[in-house]
């Protein structure tokens, strides 16, 4: 999917693209009005000196008039300065109105993003959306900066420049341009071939960014499986096709600036001839050759720029079409819900749910049961009978396809959707801290827990003693993904975030497997300790750690089995039963 929109060039005026552009300009249209007032002035004062230049030789240099030599060159100087400061103010807000144009898409891109379902980030790459929310989004700050404003720019001073021209004298302007249709060939082969370039560069900074991101996120497994080499080789070659690419461009622009350069030494040579012979035969004023030198100086920039702009703007048109697709997702969560109660009691009724994750494959089949307020339930089964689904649509991380779940006897698609997670906590056996401290990752951020309503929470769960240990206590920085923490100390964590926010259902990936015995009482204390007075579902790794839960369902292939309490499930020696006795007779072995 990536390299698909990659490759796509899109039009430099699409008027669609650049209209939704636009949209988000609405907001500071008094400064991009200034900004097209401030690109006609300094088109007009950048192309008028030339002019004046002429006015000054002829009527005041050669007659050898002090007076009103001195008097132009007054002109000249305020007209200098007036260029310098309209050149000024149009490039500060240029850079401006791109700056904050780039602030309030980035911000509306990832409000989007952040709304997105999960099973959107299943099938991206998380590059991609890193290329998305920075490389294209900056990429847009380029199109007011040096892109749109500054072409127009440019169009505007080569028109000024014509008239200029084509008003002094006709004959000279044929003469001066007879080398522009070599420029325009190849400023288009140049522009051209840039544009490829360009778009393979952005194809490979994307595929950098998805590879480095996902293999530093893997690191451990990389080096565990002493892959190092390989994964060296692939990130070599990624990396040799941005070079490869960069190279390119590198070769065009050599190419390009040499020949442009050599072009309008030509017509600038031709010019000085023909304008010398008209000016010894005196049919061309000596004023009017030097104004004619100075124009054609200037017409061929621009024109050699406006490749270089154009393909900017191309640039930024692709970008924008795929921020906009980004945009115009409608894999959005639905929260058409209206319901906010205060509180709930914790009543979680499935109703002959179906789900499938790609819309073709159920992973669950049919699946109903009840879960009475303070209950506690334990789903078991193997991997892949559908036990995460369950609590992925509790959440409504996804949307089922069929039947409903409801909580207190309203339909999920009720409630509002932040009032319902807020009433819902959820502790996975993976789980994830962000870079910060302690304190931000039990807060998340939110003003209104106080530390000491965390520390409650950690006397609560037995997780004080661990975090006083640390330097720094709840403001200990736990770095990226809580690298310097243990798994139990992350899991603890986790608890205590549960507990400050207080929600009326638990939702509990129980793990206690990969961590020491003494750390693995103090989690199942912290279990205890949050599931009193709850309602709570727990995925069950350990029989030995649910044979007290009010309710037990075995799952198969995304379909219960068996539901009952321990011993009950004992006495019909089925497939519950066959479990008991293999992780019985393992802990016999050992």
């Amino acid at each position: 999917m990536e390299q698909t929109q990659s490759n796509k060039t899109g039009k430099a005026f699409d008027s669609d693209v650049l209209k939704r552009l636009f949209v988000f300009v609405r907001p500071y249209s008094k400064i991009f009005y200034f900004l097209i007032i401030l690109t006609f002035g300094s088109a007009v004062l950048g192309t008028i000196r030339p002019f004046l230049i002429q006015y000054t030789v002829d009527e005041y240099i050669l007659p050898g008039n002090m007076v009103g030599l001195n008097q132009m060159f007054i002109w000249l100087g305020v007209l200098l300065v007036a260029h310098t400061l309209v050149s000024y103010l149009h490039t500060y807000y240029a850079g401006w109105l791109g700056q904050n144009v780039v602030r309030d898409i980035r911000v509306k891109l990832y409000r989007h993003i952040l709304k997105l379902r999960l099973k959107f980030y299943d099938r991206t790459p998380i590059g991609t959306l890193v290329t998305r929310n920075v490389s294209d989004v900056e990429t847009l700050s380029d199109v007011f900066s040096e892109g749109l404003a500054a072409m127009i720019g440019d169009v505007l001073q080569l028109v000024f420049i014509l008239g200029y021209m084509l008003y002094l004298d006709w004959k000279l302007t044929l003469v001066s341009l007879c080398t522009f249709p070599l420029l325009f060939v190849s400023t288009y082969v140049f522009k051209e071939k840039v544009k490829k370039s360009f778009q393979e560069v952005r194809t490979a900074v994307a595929s950098l960014n998805s590879f480095v991101q996902e293999h530093i996120t893997g690191m451990s497994i990389v080096q565990i499986f002493n892959n190092e080499e390989r994964e060296y080789k692939k990130f070599t070659e990624i990396n040799k096709t941005h070079t490869e690419a960069n190279i390119r461009s590198v070769l065009y622009y050599s190419i390009y600036f040499p020949v442009a350069e050599v072009i309008g030494a030509a017509g600038t040579g031709l010019l000085v001839w023909y304008g010398a012979k008209g000016v010894i035969d005196h049919e061309v004023t000596l004023g009017t050759l030097i104004a004619f030198i100075m124009y054609i100086a200037m017409f061929f920039r621009p024109i050699r720029q406006i490749a270089d702009r154009f393909n900017t703007l191309q640039l930024g048109v692709v970008s924008t079409e795929r921020i906009l697709k980004l945009l115009d997702s409608n894999e959005l969560i639905s929260d058409s819900g209206t319901f906010k109660p205060e509180t709930i009691k914790g009543d979680v009724k499935f109703d002959n749910v179906w789900f499938a994750y790609n819309d073709e494959e159920y992973v669950l089949k049919g699946i109903s049961f009840k879960v009475k307020s303070g209950q506690t339930v334990a789903l078991v089964g193997a991997t892949g009978a559908g036990k995460t689904s369950i609590i992925n649509l509790l959440s409504r991380f996804y949307e089922i396809n069929k039947g409903t779940i409801s909580i207190d006897g309203h339909d999920l698609k009720e409630y509002d959707l932040d009032e319902l997670r807020r009433h819902i906590g959820l502790v996975l056996q993976d789980v994830f801290l962000f870079s910060g401290t302690i304190a931000d990752n039990i807060s998340l951020g939110n003003k209104a827990i106080t530390e000491a309503q965390m520390w409650e929470a950690a006397d609560l769960v037995g997780a004080r003693k661990f975090i006083e240990r640390l330097p720094g206590g709840l403001h200990y920085n736990v770095m990226e993904r809580g690298a310097t923490l243990s798994v139990g100390q992350r899991q603890l964590i986790s608890f205590v975030r549960a507990m400050v926010y207080d929600p009326k259902i638990i939702i509990l990936d129980e793990a206690t497997s990969s961590v020491d015995s003494e750390t693995e009482e103090l989690i199942r204390f912290a279990i205890e300790k949050l599931m009193q007075g709850r309602t709570s579902i727990v995925i069950a790794h350990r029989l030995s750690t649910i044979q007290r839960a009010d309710k037990i369902i075995v799952m198969e292939r995304g379909e219960i089995k068996e539901t009952g309490t321990h011993d009950e499930l004992l006495k019909l020696n089925g497939y519950y039963a066959q479990l008991h006795q293999m992780q019985y007779k393992n802990v016999l072995d050992v």
